[in-house]
Order: C-alpha cells, then sequence, then structure tokens
C-alpha cells in the first residue's frame, strides 16, 4: 500500500485525509475546533481505519498558507517530523492553489480562489496571461482585477459568499461559487506533481500591514 497523507491547518482546526490512488481508497477527519497536540492521534486514528501504519505513507502535503500563524506552524511542524526520516517526501503548497483544485477545472485560468483575510480584505489567487498570483487586496480591488480578468468559477468562503459585493461581482462576471468546505482532500493529489518536495517548509502568510500597504 502506498499512501498519500493531506494536512490542513491553515483554516480552521485539522482536515486531514489518507488516500490510496490506486485503489481509490480515501478517509479523512475534519475538526474544526482541533489543536495541534491532537494531529498525531488523528493520523493514528485515519490509519487504524484504512487498516495501514505509517511506513505505508509514502508522500505528504501539508498547506503553508496563509492562514492562522499557530495552525501553519503546526501542520508544517508536524509533516516535516513525520518526513524527517526520508522515509516519505513532503510537499509544501500555497493554502490558495490547494482550494484551487476544488474548481473542478484544470484550466487554473479559469478558477479564481476568494478567501477573507480581515474586513473588507481578501486573499485572491487568479492566474493571468499564464501566471498565477496570490495577493492581499481590498474588495474594490478584488473587483476590478476580476472584471479585467473574468473566470467561469471562484472558490470561496463563507465571508465572500456572504459579501454583497463580492456576490454582485461573480453574478455580473457569470461565475459559479464554490464553497472551500466539504470537498474531499484528495483533489489535491494532482500537486504532488506540480510542486517539488522538499523538507524545508515555510509558514506564508502574504498579509503585509497597513503602512506595507501603503508604500
Amino acid at each position: 500500500m502506498k499512501l498519500d497523507l493531506f494536512v490542513d491547518t491553515s483554516r480552521k482546526g485539522i482536515s486531514m485525509g489518507l488516500s490510496d490512488s490506486t485503489s481509490g481508497l480515501y478517509q479523512e477527519t475534519v475538526d474544526a475546533s482541533a489543536r495541534g497536540e491532537t494531529a498525531s492521534a488523528i493520523l493514528d486514528d485515519l490509519l487504524a481505519r484504512v487498516g495501514a501504519k505509517l511506513d505505508d505513507i509514502k508522500r505528504v502535503l501539508v498547506t503553508v498558507g496563509p492562514g492562522s500563524f499557530s495552525g501553519l506552524r503546526t501542520g508544517v511542524a508536524f509533516c516535516q517530523g513525520l518526513c524527517f526520516s526520508g522515509k516519505r517526501e513532503l510537499c509544501g503548497v500555497s493554502t490558495l492553489q490547494a482550494l484551487e483544485c476544488f474548481g473542478g477545472n484544470d484550466n487554473s485560468a479559469e478558477v479564481a480562489v476568494v478567501i477573507r483575510a480581515r474586513p473588507g480584505y481578501w486573499y485572491l489567487r487568479q492566474t493571468v496571461d499564464g501566471k498565477a498570483e496570490e495577493c492581499f487586496i481590498e474588495t474594490t480591488e478584488v473587483v476590478e482585477r476580476l472584471k479585467a480578468h473574468p473566470v467561469k468559477t471562484v472558490v470561496v468562503d463563507e465571508a465572500a459568499s456572504a459579501d454583497e459585493t463580492l456576490s454582485a461581482l461573480f453574478a455580473e462576471i457569470a461565475a459559479a461559487t464554490v464553497l472551500d468546505t466539504g470537498k474531499p482532500l484528495n483533489m489535491w493529489t494532482s500537486l504532488f506533481t506540480k510542486v517539488p518536495p522538499s523538507l524545508i517548509q515555510e509558514a506564508n502568510y502574504i498579509q503585509p500591514s497597513y503602512f506595507e500597504k501603503l508604500k
């Protein structure tokens, strides 16, 4: 058995999934209240549910942000520990790039991701002229960017889905919206071929201060 492990601590709590792409086996746990100290117990439970052992995990994918400081630090450190022995590969991916996979379209130019950073500010991932861009911007800038480069699908969190300005924008550009929850983490499997493995991972916050933004 050759398993892939997916770990996301960049959003609420801990989401973790185990997948065997050959057999189609998949199990996951999503616990919005989980803390870092429970990560090992969650993994042990997943391994027991699929009848596997730690050595069966050959590849690990962890989201590196943007997200909460504590959450990102927990996920990255946990996965680095799992891979330190060299028995498995570790890939760290932007949370926005991972969420882009939920758009259900292999053409990244047709999918954007918009999730809340803080009141009036959003994280946006969009591919323009073949180049993926991730930024921390105000609502007006999200509107400008998506009007200039419309997409077919936007992956959103609850805050973006409920925002009246953004909802009006999505309707204007005729973009379908997909919530960033409720999708299996093994939809991220393709990222193993797009992101080179490396044991050294750093959390990514891409959240400049107001003073940095004014420069």
